[in-house]
């Protein structure tokens, strides 16, 4: 949703004042605020439920607004619990130190491309089935991680890389859905999707560390349990992302 207001000379200036969303508080929601100045300097904000509002001054630039978006990346990647399920099941598929780094790298290398081609408009996709193929994408490689607990080699286990590759793709279109929710400036937009991606990266990064150090932990003290989970594992996550996608199928069919 985009509102826009043009104040016009001989009112009191901006300068100095105070803009506030009234009721941002009570919501989920983010805003940009870009005020364009008489003299052609810009103002550039992010707004949040925890900071509605903010003091219009000319020389604000738009810097603090654009570091937000940093900030932005990392808390939607921790809020993506599909993402990060996708990223442990990785992990399991491959558990390797330098494996996991290769088909970590490989997802992220391909969820920027599309996450920065979509930003730029280069590419759209509609959300909705986007999100249905994100969850059919996990429990594709929950099956793949029963089939490897049995024994098998399926295609993820021949080529994990590859697979890493392929559904990050899928996975940047659904990180572009947060950048949509807030906007990104018309002008300079390089900087603010660099920050997005950086942030996401950062998270991501945090995320695989602590689950390897956890698991590293769990191994030594409690090698049976984690066993035990580790056979539990791809019937928990088939289930969840089962769950998810017949959600998201639902939630289509409801928007034809």
């Amino acid at each position: 949703m985009t509102r826009v207001w043009q104040v016009p000379a001989g009112v009191p200036p901006l300068a100095g004042q105070t803009l506030r969303i009234e009721g941002l508080e009570r919501t989920l929601t983010d805003v940009v605020v870009r005020v364009h100045w008489r003299r052609g300097a810009e103002t550039i904000a992010l707004l949040k439920p925890l900071q509605n509002s903010l003091v219009l001054q000319p020389s604000a630039g738009n810097g603090a607004a654009v570091r937000e978006y940093f900030g932005l990346g990392v808390t939607h990647i921790w809020g993506g619990y599909d993402h990060l399920l996708y990223l442990a099941g990785l992990m399991l598929l491959v558990r390797r130190p330098r494996a996991v780094l290769g088909v970590v790298t490989a997802f992220t290398v391909a969820h920027s491309l599309t996450l920065a081609a979509s930003a730029l408009g280069l590419v759209h996709l509609p959300p909705a089935p986007v999100e249905a193929a994100i969850a059919l994408s996990i429990l594709f490689l929950a099956v793949e991680l029963a089939r490897g607990a049995r024994g098998e080699q399926g295609v993820a286990h021949r080529h994990p890389w590859s697979v890493a590759f392929l559904f990050g793709l899928l996975h940047g279109f659904g990180f572009v859905g947060a950048l949509r929710e807030v906007g990104l400036p018309d002008q300079a937009i390089a900087t603010p999707l660099l920050l997005f991606n950086l942030g996401i990266e950062a998270g991501q990064i945090v995320f695989v560390a602590a689950l390897m150090a956890l698991g590293g932990l769990l191994l030594r003290s409690r090698p049976a349990r984690v066993r035990g989970f580790l056979g539990l594992a791809p019937a928990l996550m088939g289930a969840l992302a089962a769950w998810w996608l017949f959600e998201r199928i639902a939630d289509l069919g409801s928007r034809t």
